[in-house]
């Protein structure tokens, strides 16, 4: 998949994420990339109050959770990646938004301080942002932009 970074990164940092709530949205255990080894990780950085994350982003999200989370070979997360208006992208917000798109995947919360964990270890540059990790926990895509069919058609093929 073609990757909009300037910067690759090389390995996959490990998430410092400590909020999270579970698939069907009750709270859970911090997640990390290293009880998932070998899988194909997708990982979505939104925000609650930010539209795109809602208009395309999650809608994306959606069509691929939707195609592959019944596939053992993939594990999917959604994190809220928080660098701007903490007063409304709260960890409750995480769990509305869940059931708002029917996800039935793991949500994190990053409160981060000016940026979130992940945007720091990542070099992410805002919301939406899809970050894709092939089983050998390389960072082979991130980057705003997702053409959701070439994805899908991507996917089919690990």
């Amino acid at each position: 998949m073609e990757n909009g970074q300037e910067e690759t990164i090389q390995k996959a940092p490990e998430l410092r994420v400590d909020q999270w709530i579970d698939a069907n949205g009750e709270k859970t255990d911090p997640i990390r990339l290293a009880d998932y080894k070998g899988k194909f990780k997708i990982i979505y950085c939104f925000q609650h109050w930010c539209p795109g994350c809602h208009s395309v982003g999650l809608p994306s999200l959606k069509r691929l959770v939707d195609e592959f989370n019944e596939n053992d070979k993939f594990a999917f997360f959604a994190v809220q990646t928080v660098f701007e208006g903490q007063e409304s992208n709260t960890y409750e917000r995480i769990a509305e938004t869940q059931e708002k798109y029917d996800l039935k995947i793991p949500f994190g919360h990053d409160p981060g301080n000016d940026r979130s964990t992940i945007m720091e270890d990542y070099n992410t540059r805002g919301t939406p942002w899809f970050i894709f990790i092939d089983e050998s926990d390389h960072v082979i895509f991130a980057d705003y932009h997702i053409n959701t069919d070439r994805a899908i058609e991507f996917l089919k093929k690990i």
